[in-house]
């Protein structure tokens, strides 16, 4: 996508794969920062910190991860301990599994001395696939905007961001309204802000923005008074996990929105590419760990002063404690449907999709 009309992808190595670049999304909207991932313990913190986040940019990321720990030690134990390392990095998103069991799998297959150079190309190979499924998402999912368009602007509530920074390009959630803007459609998007993290009025705003789409940030709470209002015609987000049965685990907030967009019978999407469903999981409030954040995200928000500066500032009283779980789970019975790369499939039919073994 293009940032003051460049394009980048979210992460990249450098032409003699010795390094990775991200985007740092912790200094955004603010800054426009990449950063150097050098070795596999500066990847472990990049995607603790949510400098890299999303679900599938954090399967790419990992990916990559593996490709840094082979370039400084291929054996089987370091390919194993790396994996570790990574996958206790965050334990919610789906994508982060299987894309360090690919790479173990595929470099197991190898000598230790093949292993450098296979992992770089497996790890291209999952960013260039990552690239992929999104632009079909965004194509599956122009379908289901252009049949709800009337001739007015389409109004789509999304929430988080499931853009392309959350991915390696063109996103998730945010890829059919990509392909909309592009193809003439008139659409504008309501964007939820996202609290504690405001990663909607941040981060999905900000992309936005640089690719022209009109949209309008709101209060996470004003999303269901405008629904009650007639002014959302669609939700669409993103997923960090959907179980086999259609159940969506997304960013906090998101049961919210499903919980009122079902009583406005307004349509309500999850946006995803196929390794982000759990066909191991049916039960997704007993089966999926649900991150558990730090206080200090609920306590502190950042902002931009009207001095020029980012500063961060507290506003919960000092005695106070916060909970911060970083996700919810939407049940299947108020998901519409499912948009992947192969098509949009309501939660009952999304079986269809699972590999064979």
């Amino acid at each position: 996508m293009n940032v003051q009309q460049q394009h980048y992808r979210t992460i990249w190595p450098d032409a003699n794969n010795r390094y990775v670049n991200i985007i740092d999304q912790t200094r955004l909207p603010f800054a426009f920062v990449p950063v150097r991932i050098n070795n596999v313990a500066d990847m472990v913190v990049a995607i603790k910190t949510m400098q890299v986040r999303g679900a599938p940019l954090i399967g790419v990321a990992a990916a990559y991860g593996i490709a840094l720990a082979m370039h400084q030690d291929s054996s089987d134990m370091a390919l194993d301990v790396a994996a570790q390392q990574l996958l206790r990095s965050r334990p919610t998103a789906v994508n982060l599994a299987w894309a360090l069991t690919r790479m173990q799998q595929h470099l197991k297959t190898l000598t230790p001395a093949q292993r450098i150079e296979a992992a770089w190309d497996e790890a291209a190979k999952i960013a260039d696939e990552d690239v992929q499924q999104n632009q079909a998402i965004g194509q599956h999912g122009l379908a289901s905007l252009q049949a709800c368009y009337s001739g007015k602007p389409l109004q789509i509530l999304t929430h988080c961001n499931a853009g392309w920074l959350a991915t390696v390009d063109y996103g998730t959630a945010l890829a059919p309204i990509y392909a909309a803007h592009d193809a003439g459609l008139p659409v504008h998007v309501w964007v939820g802000e996202t609290r504690p993290r405001n990663q909607g009025a941040s981060l999905t705003a900000w992309e936005l923005a640089q690719h022209g789409v009109p949209h309008t940030v709101i209060t996470d709470n004003a999303g269901g008074h405008l629904m009650q209002h007639g002014q959302v015609d669609m939700v669409i987000v993103g997923a960090d996990r959907v179980t086999r049965s259609g159940d969506v685990c997304n960013k906090i907030g998101t049961y919210l929105k499903a919980l009122a967009a079902f009583d406005q019978h307004i349509p309500f999407y999850a946006a995803v590419p196929s390794p982000t469903i759990d066909w191991q999981i049916d039960d997704a409030l007993s089966e999926i760990e649900i991150e558990q954040r730090g206080a200090d995200e609920v306590a502190w928000v950042q902002g931009l002063t009207a001095q020029g500066v980012v500063e961060s500032v507290r506003v919960i009283p000092q005695q106070s404690r916060a909970l911060n779980p970083a996700f919810d789970v939407t049940p299947a019975r108020l998901v519409t449907g499912i948009i992947t790369e192969k098509g949009v499939y309501s939660p009952a039919d999304l079986i269809q999709l699972r590999p064979s073994i």
